[in-house]
């Protein structure tokens, strides 16, 4: 999110029209309809963080400082949503969470609660929960603030001042603001974060920035006591033990599967969104436990991206202890650029985007807009599972398996990016490993591709143009994206 709106506009006349072009867009409207939820004339609602409320209202916070109460959001359509202001005078709002009826905020500079105690709609107290952490002023330290873990913690990720330096504490990092407002410190090597989630299982993962030492846009995991791969605030190991002795610093030009096996610490990405293929500024981030109300995805995880202004697919798996999986395409067409994404209780998903000067595909200054599933299946890969020997697709629908099985319905590439103190990277050190045989199950959900040729550390970019289902449908998005940070065992 740091680049020139000049670049935005030339990345975004090469996105590939394969992708996410209007076509795509019109036959995912098939299966994913995008409902608009109007925004009342003199209210500006540059996405800031979304939090549902018990009482069915929709809470969003702009980078402005509000927090409105959104009545009607939920229906369908919402001709008569209304907005109620709740608080204001904050500083650009990127995290909400509710619990035990106090609304948190993480702003720019701290992690604040708040309440409405008189029932006028209008919160009346402010208490301060924790602002151990520090700001120059500088426009991209950015914090967002998670929703509450198990121990009721809230995970606040904090940029680099600049994105490319840490000139105050903790800048690059990760902190952990337990109920009694102390700041652990969990994961350094972070850079330029654009949203922060968890898993189905409740692990915590944010969305990263291509930058320095990131070579594209990339899903990590916050492991505690990690380090994500960006050293510039490294020097604030000093003024904690909690992760114990500052990890060796990288070597630029490497690249992260080499580095990881010398620095114990560093924690590969567990996805790796090819950039401009993907996304250009990923964000936000919800998982999916509407047990089959939001389609067939259930578990996996939606990220948002700002500048394309999409919605992508995430499965994810562990090999040797860690997370590595896919991505996939799966929504186009948002009127700007998606920030913060959350599921609703009607199962629908809440795209909640700005522009904010950094341009974006939707062509809007900002929009809150709902996901909402039509009933309809679309013919699409739904899971892609690393083997020792090659991969597993499933798929949403059974497949043509005479088409499923030849070699020819499929093309492999890898690559991998350099991992450098540069500006990102291109795609380098490229294979083309063979796909020896396919293998299709009986009940035509699965087909076990064979692949001679694996890459450690390689993205692994699969296209099946040739493959139909038992219908004669094409795949609705005929793309996969693996990152392989492991190769499974036998």
């Amino acid at each position: 999110m740091t680049r020139t709106l000049a670049a935005l506009s030339l990345a975004t006349l090469l996105l590939p029209e394969g992708l996410y072009g209007a076509d795509t867009a019109s036959a995912e409207s098939r299966y994913y309809e995008i409902v608009t939820v109007p925004i009342p004339a003199g209210i500006v609602l540059e996405a800031g963080a979304l939090q549902v409320m018990p009482n069915g209202r929709l809470a969003v916070s702009t980078r402005i400082g509000d927090i409105y109460m959104i009545d009607g959001a939920f229906e369908n359509p919402p001709t008569h949503a209304k907005f109620h202001p709740f608080a204001s005078g904050l500083h650009e709002v990127l995290g909400l969470a509710l619990r035990d009826g106090w609304l948190y905020a993480t702003q720019r500079g701290e992690v604040t609660r708040m309440k409405d105690l008189n029932g006028d709609g209008r919160a009346d107290v402010f208490e301060t929960v924790s602002d151990d952490w520090g700001i120059t002023g500088d426009y991209h330290e950015y914090a967002f603030g998670s929703k509450f873990d198990k121990d009721g913690n809230v995970w606040v990720t904090l940029t680099l001042t600049g994105s490319f330096t840490s000139e105050t504490e903790f800048r690059g990092w990760c902190l952990r603001i337990t109920p009694d407002g102390k700041a652990i410190p969990t994961c350094s090597g972070l850079r330029s974060p654009g949203g922060i989630g968890t898993n189905s299982v409740g692990d915590v993962f944010f969305s990263e920035n291509q930058g320095p030492w990131n070579g594209a846009c990339a899903l990590k995991h916050l492991k505690p006591g990690a380090f994500v791969g960006n050293p510039s605030g490294n020097a604030w190991y000093k003024l904690t033990d909690a992760l114990g002795k500052r990890p060796q610093d990288p070597q630029s030009g490497s690249r992260m599967h080499i580095e990881a096996k010398k620095i114990p610490e560093l924690l590969p990405p567990a996805i790796l969104f090819p950039y401009p293929k993907m996304g250009q500024s990923t964000s936000g981030m919800a998982s999916d436990s509407t047990h089959g109300k939001f389609g067939p995805f259930q578990d996996q995880l939606f990220v948002g991206d700002q500048t394309h202004s999409t919605v992508m697919r995430v499965y994810l798996e562990k090999v040797n202890g860690r997370y590595q999986g896919a991505c996939f395409p799966f929504r186009s067409g948002f009127a700007s650029g998606n920030l913060a994404l959350e599921f609703a209780p009607d199962a629908s998903l809440v795209v909640y985007g700005t522009d904010r000067g950094w341009g974006a595909r939707g062509g809007k200054p900002f929009a809150l807009q709902r996901l909402v599933w039509t009933g309809q299946t679309p013919f699409e890969i739904h899971e892609m599972r690393a083997k020792s020997d090659g991969f597993e697709l499933t798929f949403t629908q059974p497949v043509d398996p005479v088409a499923a099985a030849a070699t020819a319905s499929y093309s492999l590439e890898t690559y991998t990016y350099i991992y450098q103190s540069s500006y990102g990277s291109p795609e380098v050190d490229k294979t083309t490993p063979t796909i020896k045989s396919i293998v299709v199950a009986k009940d035509g959900r699965s087909a076990r591709l064979l692949v001679d040729g694996l890459q450690e550390g390689h993205v692994h970019e699969l296209h099946l143009p040739g493959v139909r289902s038992a219908k004669g449908d094409p795949l609705l998005h005929p793309a996969a994206y693996y990152t392989m940070n492991y190769i499974p065992a036998e």
